[in-house]
């Protein structure tokens, strides 16, 4: 947990709830060396620039050594830096240069599984002593899986090893076999590592999909319909929080960190039992519903229908159901999200409004904002033309497996929505310049720059009077000068759609968030006389509130 700081307005200040988060997904953020993929190196060439935004901590995906099964997320050494990344010299310079400026750096915390290739593993499938039961192992029928439970990638959660001569256990690629946390020495080596990277430095960890450690004995077959088969065994297991309860107190109960849990499948009331005072010692979670919100009857790869209204609930949900002693993280984008501008906004005509109404929003609620690279400019969704084009394992795989049933006939077939919903649209090289490959890369960039770099890339954006980045940078200073949109109470107003509208309150100081959803001008319904305006996306704005918000207006007032 992290330290509180000085009491100003009556409330106990923590400086991870006041903070703002980037995302920084380190293969596609800045290359240094030509080799297409991004590096340390170019993250370090980076850090003025980020001192320049403003933000306070940077979340580093895994920079491990790694095969690259799921882009870094299967590790083969928890302790040693992947050499596309440089080397643990150069992480240790990354280190000094952010905390110079005083920014902190959390890292990724990937202990639901392993990469096969990882020494664990591969002593495990030899059976040798003491690593034995380190994964989830069944002997049985090479044709016949242990359950009916399915992976998140697609396809069964079971895949059979012909050296060992069993199954083990993968809820997401093959080549992410995942850790049996029953055993208690997997736990303690698992702590160790943890300590060991606390002792580096480092402020915190995002903890990856956190709550799937623990798995049932027995391995019952899964009975509720949905996506995947067996997730009410694995999400939320039996032992979870004892697991992540001893997890903390064994190793960063004893540091001034912050640490956020990715949750699958979570509601307010089970984040209640994760978060506060009598929790397993996180300070925050990501869920995600907001992001499930478009998707249609068939799931993620069919594109459904929402309106604000379903925002509406699912933030006032999460704004009221916590805890007075949970937090939220709070978030549009991330490596496994596309661009929200293409996503819940217009990045065609309205793209400026759009994007700076969606971050009035994202820095509007109770929560530490993160902000993904390219976040920041606009960055939108990319045109995918074929499947070759594809480097998501969790997009090419569930489509091969379409193909290979007669789901879909072509890629072509299922190409809008690839270009809809797929995690490479994040994946995209940040966009630094109009130059060769948006300044990334002077080599071959190892996955597609999105076409549009010429228009929006950061040296366009901060040269410019008025722009997405600007905008950010203003929010980031607003919610730095006011505690009320860092503690302030939530509370929904009544309001038609699509405009959405809600005050932050704290003691005697209340702010108004109002926004335009839409690209048509809407009525307000709201009447301010002598507000002070604090932040809004269009110029010319008087501090009284008129009946007509223009398309994807966005607001703050102090009243």
């Amino acid at each position: 947990m992290g330290s509180e700081i000085e009491d100003t307005a009556g409330i106990d200040r923590t400086w991870w709830k006041e903070a703002v988060v980037y995302q920084i997904y380190p293969r596609s953020f800045k290359d240094s060396n030509g080799d297409g993929v991004g590096d340390i190196s170019g993250i370090i060439e980076k850090v003025e620039y980020l001192d320049a935004l403003g933000i306070d901590v940077v979340w580093l995906c895994p920079v491990y050594d790694s095969p690259n099964a799921d882009n870094g997320y299967d590790i083969r050494d928890y302790r040693s830096i992947m050499d596309e990344m440089g080397t643990m010299a150069d992480w240790e310079r990354l280190l000094a240069a952010l905390h110079d400026r005083d920014i902190r750096l959390v890292m990724d915390l990937v202990v639901n599984h392993t990469s096969d290739e990882h020494e664990w593993f591969r002593k495990s499938r030899r059976g040798e002593d003491g690593y034995e039961d380190y994964y989830h192992w069944v002997e049985g029928d090479p044709d016949q899986p242990p359950n009916n439970w399915e992976s998140y990638f697609g396809g069964p959660a079971w895949s059979y090893d012909e050296t060992r001569e069993a199954w083990y256990l993968h809820l997401f690629d093959e080549k992410q076999p995942d850790l049996n946390w029953r055993n208690p020495d997997v736990r303690a080596d698992v702590y160790e590592m943890v300590d060991w990277w606390l002792q580096n430095g480092i402020d915190g960890f995002r903890m990856d999909v956190i709550n799937l450690l623990s798995k049932p004995e027995g391995y019952p077959d899964g009975e509720i319909e949905g996506y995947p088969t067996g997730r009410e065994h694995f999400v939320n297991g039996p032992r979870i929080h004892e697991y992540l309860r001893e997890l903390y107190e064994e190793t960063y109960a004893n540091y001034d960190v912050m640490t956020v849990g990715e949750m699958v499948d979570l509601d307010v009331e089970t984040a209640n039992a994760y978060l506060g005072e009598d929790g397993d010692g996180l300070d925050m979670v990501f869920h995600f519903d907001h992001t499930f919100i478009d998707f249609g009857p068939d799931g993620r790869w069919d594109i459904g229908e929402w309106s604000v209204s379903d925002f509406e609930e699912i933030f006032t949900e999460w704004q009221t159901g916590l805890d007075e002693t949970s937090w939220d993280g709070l978030y549009w984008e991330n490596h496994d999200q596309p661009r929200v501008v293409s996503r819940f906004g217009d990045d065609e005509q309205y793209r400026y409004e759009s994007t700076t109404m969606l971050a009035t929003l994202l820095f509007g609620l109770r929560g530490t904002p993160y902000v993904y690279q390219g976040q920041e400019i606009g960055m939108t969704n990319a045109d995918f033309e074929s499947l070759e084009a594809v480097r998501d394992v969790d997009t090419r795989r569930p489509i091969e497996i379409m193909l290979e049933e007669g789901e879909i006939d072509s890629y072509q077939q299922i190409r809008d929505v690839v270009n809809y919903r797929s995690r490479d649209h994040a994946r995209t090289p940040m966009q630094w310049s109009d130059g060769e490959n948006a300044g990334f890369t002077d080599g071959d960039p190892w996955i597609k720059v999105n076409d549009n770099y010429t228009e929006i890339n950061v040296e366009s954006a901060r040269s410019a009077d008025r722009s997405v980045w600007w905008y950010y940078r203003e929010l980031i200073d607003l919610r730095e000068d006011e505690q009320t949109l860092v503690y302030g109470e939530y509370d929904l107003l009544d309001v038609p759609d699509p405009v959405y509208a809600f005050t932050r309150t704290l003691g005697d100081d209340e702010l108004l968030v109002v926004l335009n959803w839409s690209d048509q001008e809407q009525s307000s319904s709201l009447s301010i006389e002598d507000g002070t305006l604090l932040v809004g996306n269009y110029s010319g704005i008087e501090t009284t509130l008129s009946e007509t918000l223009r398309p994807y207006e966005a607001r703050i007032y102090r009243l």
